[in-house]
């Protein structure tokens, strides 16, 4: 999918403060060296990063700005592990986050990450079904015959929209699996541990990312600051196969979106998010590593359902 390039501004974000169960302290995450800075070699314009902020050329490609989705719960969960009882393949999603002028590490960023189930139900959104859309099966009680009327006026705001995005939605429960924050160390590498995703009806298989900096981390969590980015993460079609033989994902009836055919994928592999994958070819339910090198503008706002992308996106 093509989008425009948005004006490039900075403002302030509402206030933003997280408390931590127990009052326990935030503190920062080293990642092991499991991805390398040259992760994603393919995006790099250049062999050495910028000497001065004067320089016209941008070293990295801007990772592609996508909608947030209407599912996002601000940032109430510091945590790495965001599993919680959820069923699925076990995956580690290793992430590093650069400025995309000068490749220096974004240290101290919050990133904040949600996705469905493997049934494809967002947590604080279980009323919704599967992401809003509905389950997979017809309902018992589906009305019959030829419709007489023709409907009129604009839709209602909380009707589902096959999960392609839209404005915000209130949570239903106080259900949290499956999302989670945590900072960025000062390599600008964040790690958490959760579940392969599942699907719902109208998108493909994804995580939403946010990265918020120049807050302020506290005993109590994080504050201020903006939001630099929002986005979606993606996996390769053939994960996502492989996924679908293992239970519990064998058992959604719901139709699956391929990658090729979602919407809001912007057809620009690692530049748009699509993720680095590691697995047992013949034995993915042993687990996954995921990981990526996210381009990021520090200065500038995305935030909210900022659909802005990269103007030098391009496929690959």
């Amino acid at each position: 999918m093509t989008e425009t390039q948005g004006p490039a501004h900075k403002r302030n974000m509402t206030r933003r403060k997280v408390v931590v169960a127990g009052g326990a302290a935030v503190a920062a995450v080293g990642v092991g060296g499991g991805i390398a800075a040259t992760a994603n070699a393919g995006q790099v314009k250049s062999g050495t990063p910028s000497s001065s902020s004067s320089s016209a050329e941008a070293c990295y490609t801007l990772t592609s700005e996508t909608t947030e989705g209407p599912y996002y719960i601000d940032a109430d969960k510091i945590r790495q592990d965001i599993t919680e009882d959820q069923e699925g393949i076990p995956m580690t999603l290793k992430l590093k986050v650069i400025d995309a002028d000068t490749c220096k590490p974004v240290k101290n960023a919050a990133v904040d990450i949600w996705h469905c189930t493997a049934m494809g139900i967002y947590s604080g959104y279980e009323a919704m079904g599967s992401g809003g859309g509905g389950g997979g099966g017809a309902p018992t009680d589906a009305p019959s015959g030829t419709p007489t009327g023709t409907p009129t006026g604009e839709p209602p705001s909380g009707a589902p929209s096959g999960g392609t995005g839209g404005g915000h939605s209130e949570p239903t429960d106080d259900e949290r699996y499956l999302r989670g924050t945590w900072k960025t160390d000062k390599h600008g590498f964040v790690t958490f541990k959760t579940v392969f995703p599942g699907w719902y009806q109208g998108r493909c298989v994804h995580i939403h990312v946010k990265v918020h900096v120049d807050g302020t981390w506290t005993d109590a969590g994080y504050e201020g600051g903006h939001t630099c980015h929002t986005g979606q993460l993606f996996f390769s079609e053939e994960s996502v196969l492989a996924s679908a033989e293992v239970s519990p994902y064998s058992t959604n009836t719901t139709t699956r979106t391929t990658l090729d055919e979602d919407t809001i994928y912007p057809d620009n592999g690692t530049e748009g998010g699509l993720l680095k994958l590691k697995y047992k070819k013949n034995d993915i339910a042993k687990g996954v590593t995921a990981s990526l090198t996210m381009g990021v503008a520090p200065d500038e706002t995305h935030d909210s359902t900022d659909t802005v992308a990269s103007a030098t996106a391009s496929a690959s």
